[in-house]
């Protein structure tokens, strides 16, 4: 696989909406907000995603798809796409990371790195 440096910028932003959380019934609900922004030279087109969601309590899922929140853009050199969705844990803290596959104008393919991020109420981490 080819090992340079990705086009891609992942931005993310998170939020804890307590609105529509349950602590007693153990369910958290964060939102995030992605913002991609393509470094590149070419158009690049998002295909699909992973995700690895990993709860304070090690419990970890994945969740593979096509494309995010039902669309698959295509963004131009030097612009961003943002999105925002959300997941909901069994526990006040958690973790995110994955990657998008990507394909280029000119055909080629690549995984476009999101590094890790947390989820967590506000205030429970110092």
């Amino acid at each position: 696989m080819n090992q340079r440096l990705t086009p891609i910028k992942v931005e993310v932003k998170t939020e804890y909406i307590e609105a529509q959380s349950t602590p007693d019934e153990e369910k958290y609900l964060f939102s995030y907000t992605i913002t991609i922004i393509n470094l590149g030279d070419q158009d690049v087109t998002l295909k699909s995603r992973y995700w690895c969601i990993t709860d304070a309590n090690g419990q970890k899922s994945e969740v593979e798809g096509a494309g995010v929140v039902g669309e698959t853009p295509t963004i131009k050199p030097n612009t961003a796409y943002q999105y925002t969705s959300g997941t909901v844990l069994e526990t006040p803290f958690g973790v995110m990371e994955g990657n998008y596959t990507m394909i280029k104008k000119n055909g080629e393919e690549f995984k476009a790195p999101i590094s890790a991020f947390s989820l967590a109420i506000p205030g429970l981490l110092h």
